[in-house]
């Protein structure tokens, strides 16, 4: 006999609603984007302003202070880096076919490779200055962003009343409670990774100064900027340096390469362990696939957010799936 099911108005009325959310979601996909990132600088930048209120400084001037010192320093560096960086990268660009030549590579590879590749490569500055130029001209999103986290550092210490209003009492603990868990794990992998991508880079810098590899300040930004892709990203950023080593002499080579492998194991067993110790551990697979997701979903801000949204989730997950709390 065939089976019959029925399914009830209160399901029909369940499931509408529930794609409506979603579609809703999908509209405001863009306010949900600045509201996370505006939490994650709020995350990032609250242990400061904490500290900063512990000398009986208003929270209001510490939440200034800190925002002028940040954005002062970001953009001292942005001025000092750029017009080198532009600058090296040309001549990267033009320097590269002698290395090739050094190293016999037109031997075994045709000259039209070798121009699609210095053609990528010569690009790369006007890209990076269109980049940024395109990200800061969406003033209003940056200005929206910056706006919400200022405000969130603001009212940070009177999260307990407004968390308290949309969950009510009896699960305001349990809010505030994974909250706080969510902006230690959060804040703690940002700083770390910050603070990883800096020591890798300024690290390769003066490594490839004292080996007089030219081309320095954009080898080593490469460095630093790829430490965010676990295995991979080392190896990736080493290869121009060594290629260049190696056109100057194999021994330059071998040492560059040298250079590469040392940074990366004071990293792996120094490093990550001191930094990372308050962040919570993602699988490198797992950051690998976030990556590749956030970027064929939203390209650099993908990129950028992906491994934040793994965070958030794996602790979500942790706290209400797999305790008996």
């Amino acid at each position: 006999m065939p089976r019959k099911i029925e399914i009830s108005h209160r399901t029909i009325v369940f499931m509408v609603l529930f794609l409506l959310f979603l579609w809703l979601l999908y509209l405001i996909r863009d306010i949900i984007l600045e509201f996370f990132v505006a939490l994650l600088i709020m995350a990032i930048l609250d242990p400061t302003v904490t500290r900063f209120s512990r000398f009986k400084i208003p929270r209001a001037i510490s939440v200034l202070v800190v925002y002028i010192l940040s954005i002062g320093l970001i953009s001292l560096t942005i001025g000092a880096i750029i017009p080198p960086l532009v600058e090296q990268t040309a001549a990267f660009a033009v320097g590269l076919p002698k290395y090739l030549a050094n190293l016999g590579v037109s031997r075994f590879v045709s000259d039209e490779i070798v121009r699609q590749l210095l053609n990528q490569i010569g690009i790369i500055p006007a890209q990076a200055l269109k980049i940024g130029i395109s990200i800061f001209s969406n003033v209003l999103g940056v200005l929206t962003v910056l706006i919400l986290a200022f405000y969130l550092l603001l009212t940070r210490d009177k999260l307990d009343e407004a968390l308290g209003f949309f969950f009510g009492d009896d699960r305001r603990k349990e809010a505030i409670k994974l909250v706080d868990v969510l902006e230690q794990k959060l804040g703690g992998w940002a700083r770390g990774e910050l603070a990883l991508m800096v020591l890798v880079g300024v690290s390769t810098y003066f490594g490839l100064i004292l080996l007089g590899i030219p081309f320095a300040l954009p080898l080593a930004l490469l460095a630093g900027l790829l430490e965010i892709v676990p295995y991979v990203g080392p190896i990736i950023s080493a290869i121009p340096s060594v290629i260049i080593g190696l056109g100057i002499s194999p021994i330059i080579g071998l040492a560059t390469a040298a250079l590469y492998f040392l940074i990366q194991q004071v990293e792996n067993y120094v490093f990550v362990p001191k930094v990372m110790e308050k962040s919570v551990g993602v699988s490198p697979i797992i950051t690998l696939l976030a990556l590749a997701v956030g970027f064929r979903l939203a390209g650099v801000v993908g990129i950028v957010m992906s491994v934040p949204v793994v965070i958030s989730i794996q602790v979500i997950v942790a706290r209400y799936l797999l305790t008996k709390e």
